[in-house]
């Protein structure tokens, strides 16, 4: 931070690929388009820490509300399937449905995230979220006919994006966010294990309705709201646009519109739908195929599912210390391919048991993929694209959630349940593929390089000159 001659102004400079200044005028706290900004808001290029104040422990912790809330909501479905069919006596299609209405919700979340970060700034994440799964799940409630559930459930599928969007590219550019993300999708991952064992238990245990486990939802989502707004209260237009002055580049493009461009976000963004096609169509689908094909009993087989979201909320805290040390590209390949084997003995040993087991080891070696998918983003795109960039590919990735357990339902309608396992492999195998593409080699500080690299034009991770198979297919893409 510099001071200028004038000593009501100062001005901030964060270096990325263009030196940006903001000018604030203290004494009056007056923008020149007339805002009213608070400059204690204002960042000077230094990363933010969840515990560098009382604001942000409130709000990183109002977000670890957010992703249980998330992680509940996503699992739910997966448990209540069976009922649901039985309730509406539907087929596997149809009752697919309510994996893919909510990818209509996250579409619009990616292409509105920017937009609503610019309007309203983070506060209005923190309403129009709760809201949007307050109206949805008060619909839910009321069991209305089966044609009203997909179309009612593209309000959550808006609101889990916009937050997915949102609190993701904000805790990704703080100090230490590795770990900090992933707590954050731990949290999600907790959301995720509780949600089958409290609606299996309240339906197969309890002999409740399936709708009743919505009411419990729509508590959560009220004291959601409450807390995110609370917390977010003073993240204003005003104060988002202050902390990112680089609305508009040069071009007069628009930042959404220039990561847009960027191939990384759009590699990004696909990791992240075939990721979470994964993660969601396996927790969608694991209760069903363990009932129908390995023979289990209805609570135990959700206890399966419940096995796999535990060991995805315990890979995500737990390799979340070990993936920054190894690397992200080194780390993630790794995990992907320990992955891939568990995947094919799940597939391939008709054993309940150890179905089950593996059921947890391959959502412990998927937890990390989110979180990494985040800090890659952070380190290959400029900082100017970063709320743009990964507010889009985080929302249109989270669209997975919905499009590929819908997917696996169609084809299970036709093949029977146990297409899960191989439409899960190939997504795996897909998504192996498409982190390949990204730059940096699978040396520890190749992202590094590629960081300070990225001045200079071709990025500093060709070691040595050698052009490889996978980088030549990088340059014909344009990806550096």
């Amino acid at each position: 931070m510099s001071k200028k001659d004038s000593p009501d102004t100062i001005s901030i400079d964060r270096s990325d690929e263009n030196v940006i200044t903001l000018s604030v005028n203290l004494e009056s706290g007056i923008r020149p388009n007339n805002e009213k900004v608070d400059s204690s808001n204002v960042t000077t290029g230094e990363l933010e820490k969840w515990n560098g104040s009382k604001t942000n422990v409130y709000r990183y912790l109002a977000t670890l509300f957010s992703f249980i809330i998330m992680g509940m909501n996503d699992a739910a479905y997966g448990a209540l399937i069976p009922y649901l069919e039985n309730y509406y006596n539907v087929s596997y299609t149809y009752v697919s449905l309510v994996f893919l209405s909510p990818f209509i919700g996250y579409a619009l979340a990616a292409i509105l995230n920017s937009r609503i970060h610019t309007r309203f700034g983070q506060l209005g994440v923190a309403v129009i979220a709760p809201s949007c799964k307050i109206i949805a799940y008060v619909v839910t409630c009321t069991h209305p006919p089966y044609a009203v559930l997909p179309v009612i459930l593209v309000f959550t599928g808006f609101g889990n994006g916009i937050e997915d969007g949102g609190w993701n590219a904000w805790v990704g550019n703080m100090e230490s966010a590795n770990e900090l993300l992933g707590f954050l999708h731990g949290a999600y991952g907790l959301g995720a294990t509780i949600s089958p064992l409290i609606a299996t238990s309240m339906v197969a245990k309890g002999h409740l309705q399936w709708f009743t486990f919505y009411y419990l939802m729509l508590g959560l989502a009220v004291i959601e709201g409450t807390i995110c707004i609370l917390a977010f209260r003073r993240a204003t237009r005003a104060k988002y646009r202050a902390s990112n002055p680089a609305i508009q580049n040069n071009a007069g493009c628009s930042r959404t519109k220039e990561a847009l461009l960027n191939p990384i976000t759009w590699i990004c963004a696909f990791f992240l739908l075939l990721y979470v096609g994964v993660e969601v169509a396996l927790g969608g689908w694991i209760v069903t195929f363990m009932i129908r094909i390995r023979n289990g009993e209805e609570f135990a087989s959700g206890m399966a599912v419940t096995g796999f979201w535990l060991g995805l909320t315990i890979g995500r805290i737990i390799l979340g210390f070990v993936t920054g040390r190894l690397g992200e590209k080194f780390a993630i390949t790794a995990y992907l391919l320990v992955a891939v084997a568990f995947e094919i003995c799940f597939w391939l040993i008709p054993s309940f048991i150890s179905s089950a087991i593996f059921a947890g080891l391959l959502g412990f070696f998927l937890g990390p993929l989110f979180p990494a998918a985040i800090i890659v983003a952070t380190k290959l795109l400029p900082q100017r694209l970063h709320v743009s960039a990964i507010g889009f590919a985080a929302a249109f990735g989270g669209g997975g959630a919905a499009l590929f357990p819908f997917i696996v339902g169609a084809i299970a309608q036709e093949k029977g349940v146990q297409a899960l396992q191989p439409v899960t492999l190939a997504l795996l195998v897909a998504i192996l593929l498409l982190w390949c593409l990204l730059p940096g080699g699978f040396s520890k500080m190749g992202l590094e390089l590629v960081q300070k690299g990225r001045e200079g034009g071709k990025a500093a991770v060709i070691e040595e000159g050698k052009m490889t198979l996978v980088q030549n297919l990088r340059d014909k893409m344009g990806i550096v």
